[in-house]
């Protein structure tokens, strides 16, 4: 599938890279198509086209003039100046798409001050490989094809959930956040796994290769994850040694806080840049 649209993504991030470099894997959306703003870090506009053979642009105004989608990739802090800037230069057809966490659809279309449809994504970075678990919701201006375009466009990056926005901060302290949490554990294990004498190769090769298939299981089969894991323990075995430690550590509780911190911040996020307080 090659989705025929103009894409300007304003910001040059993590995000912003994963979601492009997913895109033009998956010829999508063929290179030419797309331009990314950046106003003051030119290495990273630099990087980003040399890896990608996209356009670059150091104005927001020229990038977004031939877009059909503008996609709002700045960080949250920086959302109001950006939209006060391009918001006279916004036309009615043009659609704006969100990555930016925590900021709601409401505060986009209070800045534009217009009727331009806005959807809200989370996606998250294990876009760059068309893995992604990403969640979209719709402003109140946007139509049914404005969500079926980018869920088109989402899905070919990985999975798509059309939820609430109500519920879109728990989607990114879970998954927008959620490949951090793996990576952060899967360090542990490497250092681990080098300590009991496998080399850094060795333990790559084989926790990566676990992940995989984790994420697979997953994926086929109905039983939860603790039938999953009970699976695997035997009485006395190594297995049960190792989660008796996690166990004795409140490993799941220290997860669950961890991402409820998430979801707490995505949400102050979005109270901290309602059009009321600029200067937050």
């Amino acid at each position: 599938m090659n989705i025929n649209k103009t894409i300007t993504f304003l910001g040059a991030g993590s995000m912003a890279e994963a979601i492009i470099g997913g895109l033009i894997t998956r010829r999508i959306v063929s290179p030419r198509m797309i331009t990314v703003a950046n106003l003051q870090d030119q290495d990273r506009l630099d990087y980003i086209k040399t890896t990608y053979s996209v356009q670059t642009e150091s104005d927001r105004l020229r990038a977004i003039k031939e877009a059909d989608i503008i996609v709002l990739a700045m960080k949250p802090k920086n959302v109001h100046d950006a939209i006060s800037h391009i918001k006279e230069h916004v036309k009615g057809t043009q659609l704006i798409v969100s990555v930016i966490a925590g900021i709601p659809t409401t505060l986009i279309e209070e800045e534009l001050g217009s009727t331009n449809p806005v959807i809200r994504t989370m996606p998250n970075t294990s876009a760059k490989v068309g893995e992604s678990a990403s969640a979209i919701c719709p402003g109140s201006h946007a139509t049914a094809g404005d969500l079926l375009t980018v869920e088109a466009l989402f899905k070919a990056i990985g999975t798509v959930s059309v939820v609430e926005e109500t519920q879109m901060d728990a989607v990114t302290g879970v998954a927008g956040s959620g490949p951090a949490y793996f990576y952060y554990m899967v360090e542990a294990m490497e250092k681990a796994a080098q300590e009991a004498g496998l080399s850094e190769q060795q333990s790559r090769e084989l926790i990566t290769q676990t992940v995989v298939g984790v994420g697979k299981r997953l994926q086929q089969t109905s039983k939860t994850p603790k039938e999953l894991y009970k699976e695997v323990m035997s009485p006395g075995g190594t297995t049960e040694a190792g989660i008796s430690e996690l166990s004795a550590h409140a490993t799941q509780d220290i997860l669950q806080k961890a991402i409820g911190k998430a979801v707490k911040r995505s949400t102050e996020l979005g109270s901290a840049y309602t059009p009321t307080n600029h200067s937050s």
